[in-house]
């Protein structure tokens, strides 16, 4: 007889399991029913709610496009002067002479709290995120928060706007709506990325007069990077004419080798980035899984698969490659994975949660349709009476 009482039974975390409350950021959180435990979550309802008010807010502004200088000024105007928020704005937005040269801007940017990618610590600082932009400057706020992320608000003022439903035209309302918790949200899973690199040096000791001295041994030292991403992590041949010859494990299991351009691995919200292209299916969001996609396998059978998310994945280059891979991470990061080099990839605790215009089905179908021309042909005429007698 199973036993499911609290004391013999230990349920496996779930990145969309029925917590009845989810944090996110200082102040933010989600409520779902807490009776909900063995039932599929809807995702219409998640919601966003605050603990307190929100005080402090990032704005992420694409870097060198003039086209965002006036809606950026006059959102941080909004901001500063109407709702009397903190606002967090990168150091390297405000060097930018159209901003740092505007003197009637002068009085609001005195007013920001500056900081640096990779250097300055802004998690426990920020309540919620607004990006100004295209899809790229949401996978750039989700870089600058390697654990909780607060929740994100993307206006569409870039080239696609798959993952940014908002219209800037009105903003100030819609803004408002999140300051008072009127919203849904979306959690899109990221990818937890291990990367550990094997350094090969030579043994050297130092003589008496202070000279170098190598022996012609080598020893051998380990490097560990870790990244979080929203989109995918994507293994490829570099600047090769060889395919790309790579193993891939699952929870330690050798389960295939990847002879082709590479390999993507993406979360459900990169389903529709590169992964579409390469023939892999969307999914939405809200589906926990991971999506295995070959990119040009030298095989006619190697179709794109999809694991749980609960799986661990491990790619290293092949013992018999003929050359070296290259890595990135949501397009960002690139470099050189070499024999002994290993990455390893499972969903992690944190993911992004994006703030919905409508709710998380609606916004999803909108882009597919807006965005993509999802299933767009021109209809098949009506057949007539008349017609169907020949």
């Amino acid at each position: 007889i199973l036993n499911l009482n609290k004391e013999h039974f230990k349920r496996t975390q779930s990145l969309h399991g029925p917590s009845p409350v989810t944090t996110f950021g200082p102040k933010a959180c989600m409520l779902q029913n807490p009776h909900a435990v063995m039932h599929i979550q809807d995702p219409a309802s998640q919601r966003l709610t605050w603990n307190k008010p929100p005080k402090s807010v990032l704005v992420i502004k694409k870097i060198r496009d003039a086209s965002l200088l006036q809606p950026f000024k006059e959102l941080c105007r909004f901001l500063t002067e109407v709702k009397s928020m903190i606002v967090y704005v990168e150091k390297k937005v405000l060097e930018d002479p159209a901003i740092s040269g505007d003197e009637n801007f002068a009085a609001v940017t005195k007013k920001f709290c500056t900081f640096r990618e990779d250097l300055d610590d802004i998690s426990n600082r920020v309540d919620f995120i607004i990006c100004l932009g295209g899809d790229g400057t949401l996978l750039y706020a989700s870089s600058l928060f390697q654990e909780s992320v607060p929740p994100v608000m993307s206006f569409h003022l870039g080239s696609l706007g798959f993952l940014t439903p908002f219209k800037f035209e009105n903003y100030q309302s819609q803004v408002n709506q999140i300051i008072e918790g009127n919203a849904a949200i979306v959690l899109r899973s990221r990818l937890k990325v291990r990367v550990l690199k094997e350094n090969w040096e030579k043994k050297s000791r130092v003589d008496e007069k202070g000279i170098i001295l190598t022996n012609g041994d080598i020893e051998s030292s380990r490097k560990a990077m870790q990244y979080q991403v929203l989109n995918e992590v994507v293994v490829d041949r570099g600047p090769s004419s060889y395919l790309s010859n790579v193993d891939l494990f699952l929870d330690g299991h050798l389960i295939t080798t990847v002879q082709g351009d590479g390999v993507i691995v993406s979360t459900p919200t990169g389903s529709t980035a590169y992964a579409v292209a390469a023939g892999a299916s969307m999914i939405h969001p809200n589906v926990p899984a991971i999506m295995i996609t070959p990119i040009c396998p030298h095989s006619l059978s190697f179709r794109p698969i999809v694991v749980p998310a609960g799986v661990e994945l491990k790619i290293m280059l092949s013992c018999d490659a003929r050359n070296t891979a290259w890595v990135s991470f949501d397009g960002r990061k690139r470099q050189e994975i070499c024999h002994g080099d290993s990455i390893t990839i499972t969903t992690s605790c944190f993911p992004v949660p994006s703030i919905c215009f409508r709710d998380p089905v609606n916004d999803w179908f909108e882009s597919l349709a807006q965005c993509l021309h999802w299933n767009v042909r021109k209809k098949q005429n009506y057949l007539s009476s008349e017609d169907e007698e020949f």
